[in-house]
């Protein structure tokens, strides 16, 4: 069934919209990632125009991840302190990379820089990620036991203390802020929930339980990608509605499964699926950057407008 996208400007096939909604969801519920990181790569492979897929899937990310974390907060795994300090970089970052892609969108740019940002990115902590799991899930053999978290690094000493109880941390609020900003900028310019750099983030800098990041990461990426959405509807008009309610529909369902499935998995097990999934699609978009288009005049065209 053939659906017609104004904003898009563009025909696609409604259930397989569904479908792609599905399966980004349940890897949201598994891994604590909005799935944006995926999507976006896959909107622009079925023909959405990067700039309507990186908005319209920040708001595609809010409904996932809202129907994951329902599910952690009835299993208590979500520190909803650690979340908030988190979310207030992640509104500040947001603003600020609305900004810098209206800049760039005006200039022309900024379907280049999309597609950049996203092969450096997740070809540097896909590889990052796809290492540290490979010795984790080494170590808890060798051992019988999962290797304990190093407790102390540069983060402990550093000002302004919080203590976050369902963390069971005691830390300076600069490194989550500044995971927040980061995050943020991401969720504008990728359309991301920038989950995959949280998750890592929080695990290995702040030193969260992993059982308690996923929960932690999806609450803030609620918030952080709404925000994002409202102002590229606002500033850009790039927010597709008919294809963001296809997605989000996909996604609630999804992320409700997807939450199921990843509390039967250990924690370096899901790591490491994780971080093949972001090398794949890492790989997909460089070849599709490097390879000589099939409709050359495409390239003309975006220079004009």
């Amino acid at each position: 069934m053939q659906i017609y996208l104004p904003i898009a400007e563009v025909s696609v096939n409604a259930f397989l919209l569904l479908g792609l909604g599905g399966l980004v969801g349940i890897l949201s519920g598994m891994f604590g990632v909005g799935g944006g990181f995926l999507m976006t790569p896959l909107l622009f492979f079925i023909g959405i125009p990067p700039a309507v897929a990186v908005a319209t899937e920040a708001n595609q990310i809010v409904a996932s991840s809202f129907s994951g974390v329902l599910a952690h907060l009835k299993r208590k795994t979500v520190d909803l302190r650690m979340g908030t300090v988190l979310l207030v970089g992640g509104l500040i970052g947001a603003a600020l990379g609305v900004v810098l892609f209206n800049y760039l969108k005006s200039q022309g740019q900024v379907d280049l820089l999309v597609k950049l940002c996203y092969v450096v990115f997740l070809g540097i902590i896909g590889a990052l990620m796809f290492v540290e799991s490979l010795n984790a899930i080494r170590r808890s053999k060798r051992t019988g036991s999962a290797p304990k978290r190093r407790k102390h690094n540069w983060v402990h000493s550093l000002p302004f203390k919080m203590k976050f109880r369902v963390s069971g941390l005691y830390i300076s609020i600069i490194p989550p802020v500044l995971v927040g900003i980061c995050v943020g900028v991401l969720a504008a310019i990728m359309g991301v929930g920038g989950g995959f750099i949280m998750v890592p983030a929080m695990i290995y800098l702040l030193g969260m339980p992993t059982k308690v990041v996923v929960g932690t990461s999806l609450f803030q990426i609620i918030f952080v990608t709404g925000f994002t959405t409202l102002l590229h509807a606002t500033t850009n008009y790039t927010v597709d509605m008919a294809l963001a309610v296809l997605l989000l529909v996909g996604g609630v369902v999804g992320a409700q499964i997807g939450t199921r499935i990843g509390t039967r998995l250990k924690a370096e097990q899901l790591r490491i699926l994780l971080a093949i999934m972001v090398l794949a699609v890492c790989g997909k978009l460089a070849f599709d950057l490097l390879v000589q288009p099939a409709e050359l005049y495409s390239i003309g065209e975006t220079g004009h407008s």
